[in-house]
């Protein structure tokens, strides 16, 4: 069983006196504090901070963070408050447990939204004090280790967290030890069955390689002496959960992936890296296209080494990483080997930790614009999945994306306001469509216009999680603008029987209005108007006053006058897949919760569905001078014939239409079904198009439906 002792010894290694004493004096006051506890394991609960202690020992943390790791569950899980930790040990020591701890005395309606407003939180305290993830990293390492002990559903919820959040955390921040730990426990717990039939697959085809890895060994060692060139070579042997996620993302065999012969060169400097590199590739031939130079550009968690893949003998594979001994400590431990807290550090000190803020400063900015912790939480697990591109800005700076980030992405991660006012893309001085998928090597320039805004089409193609939320942020910000606008109008069409408006209302009346409905402030109330979660004539009555014959006193004898549609209101005016109403065809409105106004075809058989429901009714007319298109369905039978799709589609473009969809059915043999989702302007638009479709020599029938 791990004891302070143990901690001791591998603290005096690189701490103080004073600092051991300080470390010391909190496992005393941590061990009370969980005197009587047990874990799940059986042993006394004081085990477990100090095990996680020890990993951070390992990693030669600070003093601060250590007893942070042994006081990590005093305020969670014991009476003790956070006031009292501040007063024994500081504001520093007090920060960090209090950022590690759950919120345990909320209440929340679901585990998921539970562990959403505890990942928020602690990614907070992580933006404030970047070692609060550290300890947690730590701390979820040791549960892994150990969770064994607990219930199968829980063992497997725990490891699916740990491989979807805490394991892709530790990559981010470079701490490489941990991440493959992390993975092979969360593998093993979540998939007993494979890791345990891979582990005896790995056992016995480990005999066969011996030879081949010795020969490959000795070769790369001659060759480096000839050169005269020290460097120490280390085999690396593949980790379970890598072989696991290779066979299944590219539906490998075990042998195509195990049969990677992995070498690892460590070197004394940067220059010696690419004088091996050269080196080595004049051993063996290497692999076009499989050259990475990650020390030039290294990725967003500080990772630096040459990766290249060579033709070995007997033809097979050998993965090949070239690094220094200062990137190979980097590469380990992460940002923790340059710890912003340890005096001294270079210039890759500093960029290492820059990186690791800059990741830090955008998760912050997703948590600002999210709707909620569950968004946020996805949108993290987005950002924690880049499997990297390079490209440049017209001035030469290297932007780092996901695989499959596109032109958007790549505005937003210049700048929000790059990305909200973005209109056209030039990639490598050609223009190209927003959606475009950018690759390493491009150089990317954004054409922006003021007055621009996003487009909600964007979310079909946009890949990184700030580009998404800020996205949503803004879509959500409009349809609450345009859900207000609707409201005042919804409201002003009720009022205006009584010859008033929304503006004229007493004050004093709005503010008793708003009190009896629980609402902060005038907008409020009209956004929950124009999402149709109050009625606007009830809300009406209720400006008004009870007094019936104040009403009647008022009322000039006139109907609810219609609601104009121009079909330009935005997200809260909706024109459903099921008739799609166009002008000049009859319409109603139905009021509809959180969504808005519906508009209906007065046809449609779904508006059956309100017919005992006539205070969702609203009464709307088109206006006289509309602009925009709709889109409306045009169902055309034809004859089987060779080109009759494309004279169908020229005709409908020649008529002044954009074709949005079309899908074909075969009736039979002689005759086809096209359908068409077509933009129109009104129906003597679509007429006009029918009208001459129809006179084509293979359309049989067509309507529109």
């Amino acid at each position: 069983m791990y004891t302070f002792h143990d901690l001791e010894k591998s603290m005096r290694a690189y701490l103080n006196d004073y600092e051991v004493q300080r470390v010391h004096a909190a496992y005393e006051f941590s061990d009370r504090a969980h005197a009587g506890q047990q874990r799940m394991t059986g042993e006394p609960y004081i085990h477990h901070p100090l095990e996680v202690a020890g990993v951070l020992s390992d990693m030669h943390m600070d003093y601060q963070t250590l007893m942070a790791a042994i006081l990590h569950d005093v305020i969670e899980d014991t009476p003790t408050v956070k006031n009292e930790i501040r007063r024994k040990f500081g504001r520093g020591v007090a920060d960090l447990v209090d950022g590690v701890s759950k919120l345990t005395q909320i209440k929340f309606d679901s585990r998921e939204e539970a562990q959403a407003h505890n990942f928020r939180k602690m990614i907070m305290a992580m933006s404030n004090d970047i070692r609060v993830i550290l300890v947690k990293l730590a701390d979820r390492l040791h549960n892994m280790r150990t969770v064994d002990a607990l219930p199968p559903d829980k063992r497997r919820r725990i490891a699916r967290e740990t491989l979807d959040v805490y394991a892709p955390i530790a990559q981010r921040l470079g701490i490489n030890s941990i991440r493959l730990e992390l993975e092979e426990l969360g593998f093993a717990a979540l998939y007993p069955m494979r890791h345990r039939i891979l582990t005896e697959m790995v056992r016995k085809a480990r005999g066969h390689r011996k030879e081949i890895i010795n020969k490959i060994r000795t070769a790369l060692k001659r060759r480096l002496r000839q050169e005269k060139i020290p460097a120490q070579i280390i085999g690396r042997e593949k980790h379970l959960y890598g072989i696991y996620q290779k066979m299944r993302n590219k539906h490998l065999s075990f042998s195509e992936v195990y049969d990677v012969y992995a070498f690892r060169i460590i070197v004394d400097n940067v220059e010696t890296c690419y004088r091996t590199i050269g080196t080595v590739h004049n051993l063996y031939k290497p692999v076009p296209g499989k050259f990475k130079d990650y020390i030039a550009i290294p990725k967003s968690n500080g990772y630096q080494s040459l990766h290249t893949i060579l033709f070995g003998p007997y033809g097979v594979p050998i993965e090949v990483q070239i690094r220094t001994r200062e990137i190979n400590e980097v590469a380990e431990q992460g940002i923790a080997a340059h710890w912003l807290y340890k005096v001294g550090g270079g210039t890759d000190r500093r960029s290492s930790h820059k990186r690791a803020r800059e990741w830090l400063k955008r998760i912050v900015e997703m948590q600002t614009t999210a709707g909620n912790p569950q968004e946020f939480l996805e949108n993290v697990k987005i950002d924690l999945f880049p499997e990297s591109v390079y490209v440049f800005t017209p001035k030469g700076k290297i932007i780092e994306l996901p695989r499959t980030a596109t032109a958007v992405d790549f505005a937003y991660a210049i700048h929000t306001d790059v990305g909200n006012s973005c209109v056209g893309v030039r990639i490598d001085r050609r223009l190209a469509p927003l959606g475009t998928r950018v690759t390493t090597g491009q150089t990317v320039e954004i054409i922006t216009a003021p007055g621009a805004h996003p487009n909600p089409a964007w979310l079909n193609f946009a890949v990184t999680a700030k580009a998404r939320s800020n996205i949503r942020y803004y879509l959500k910000d409009l349809k609450r603008h345009e859900a207000i606008a609707l409201g005042k109008r919804l409201l002003n069409r009720e009022l205006e029987i009584y010859d008033t408006n929304f503006d004229k209302v007493d004050k004093s009346i709005i503010s008793r209005v708003l009190v009896e409905y629980h609402l902060q402030g005038k907008e409020e109330l009209l956004h929950e108007v124009g999402l149709g979660n109050r009625m606007a004539p009830l809300v009406a009555r209720h400006l008004l006053g009870d007094d019936n014959s104040t009403l009647q006193r008022k009322h000039n004898g006139r109907d609810s006058l219609p609601l104009v549609i121009k079909g330009t209101e935005g997200m809260v005016i909706k024109f459903p897949k099921c008739c799609l109403p166009i002008p000049g065809d009859p319409i109603r409105g139905f009021v509809t919760t959180g969504r808005g106004i519906v508009i209906h075809n007065q046809t449609c058989p779904n508006v059956s569905e309100f017919r005992n429901q006539p205070e969702k009714w609203v009464n709307v007319e088109w206006a006289s001078n509309i602009e925009t298109e709709f889109p409306t369905n045009i169902r055309v039978e034809v004859t089987n014939q060779r080109g009759v799709l494309a004279t169908i589609a020229s005709t409908i473009a020649n008529q002044d239409a954009n074709i949005v969809h079309v899908d074909t059915s075969d009736n039979d043999d002689r005759y086809t079904t096209l359908k068409f989702v077509v933009e129109v302007h009104d129906r003597k638009h679509l007429a006009q198009i029918m009208r001459r479709l129809r006179s084509l020599k293979h359309v049989s029938k067509i309507s529109r439906k």
